[in-house]
Parts: structure tokens; sequence; C-alpha cells
């Protein structure tokens, strides 16, 4: 009996390892459950530095053509939440954004990736900056990817019209959250 229960044992093991999914995960080197000054805005009455964090997404869905970055606060006192960075465009062989690519006068983000404009009114990373005593708000930070290598639209364009076109084109998501607060 005790040889058939650890041949049992053995081919769940095995079974689990060959059938087990690979999922689709962002991470950040920059971020552990919260941002920090070097996220924060500068401007709003917030005195950061406004360096968008290293992101990096793995195990992207088959027929990934390419990939968008969100920031989002649900918290923000505005009823409708605030965006805080909004990229797209991003090529499909690209799986890493650097330190400070949010920065649109850096060059550093992909050839192609749109930084497109933010509630701040600006284009590119506009980090955290929460009113004092606000408390903790969340930063939803999302890597969607998409069925499609552009979205047709350019650096322009509002976040709900870049966001209605990621519904329309998302194969799959990952997401982190950051906290902060001032």
């Amino acid at each position: 009996m005790k040889k058939a229960n650890f041949i049992l044992v053995l081919l769940l093991l095995f079974s689990t390892v060959l059938f087990a999914q690979k999922t689709f995960t962002l991470s950040s080197k920059d971020l552990g459950g919260s941002a920090t000054q070097k996220q924060e805005f500068n401007g709003f009455g917030c005195s950061g530095t406004n360096e968008s964090p290293q992101l990096s997404w793995k195990n992207a869905p088959e027929g990934t053509k390419s990939f968008a970055i969100t920031m989002y606060d649900p918290d923000a006192p505005t009823g409708s939440g605030f965006w805080h960075w909004v990229v797209f465009d991003i090529p499909a062989n690209v799986n890493e954004l650097l330190s400070n690519a949010g920065n649109v006068k850096s060059n550093i983000a992909p050839k192609g990736a749109i930084q497109s404009i933010t509630d701040y009114g600006i284009k590119g990373f506009g980090g955290p900056c929460p009113p004092e005593g606000h408390g903790f708000h969340q930063y939803i930070i999302t890597v969607y990817a998409l069925k499609t290598t552009t979205l047709g639209l350019d650096e322009n364009v509002n976040p709900a019209i870049v966001g209605f076109n990621l519904w329309n084109n998302t194969l799959a998501k990952a997401s982190i959250i950051a906290y902060y607060k001032r």
C-alpha cells in the first residue's frame, strides 16, 4: 500500500507541474507595498521627484500584439478617481519599463510607445499627490496585453477614450497596488 500511495503522490506532483498555468504577472523593483517621495508628484502642493517606477511583466498570453500601462487612484476626491499615467502602443517584444520612463523628456520609454494626457493635464507620468490628511490612497498600476499592435490614438487623447479602447482590445491584464498618503 505504501508503494501505491507513493506512486499516487508522484503522479499528482507530475500532473501539477505539467498542467500548471503560467499567469500574466506585473512586478516592480521600485515599489513594495507603498509609493515613496521618489514617485510623488512635484506640484499641486507635493514636492516629490515624480519618477515613474520600474515595471516588468511576464507570461503574456499568446496573440499579444502590444501592451498598455495605466496608473489609477480610485480614492481621489473627484467623484471619478484620478488617472496618473496612461501609456499605450508598447511593442509586444517589450516586457519592461525602466525607472523614469514616464518622463516624456527622458526618451527612455520604448520606441513607439505613446504617453497620453493624465488627469493632471500633462503627458507622461504624474505621481501620487493625495490631499494632506486624506489617508492612504491606492494606486493601481495595470499592464494590459492587447490583441492589436496600435490603438490608433495619439498623445492628446484623454484617459476615458484610451480606457474604452483598452476594454475593446484586452486579452489579459495584471496589476499591482501601491499605497501612499501625505
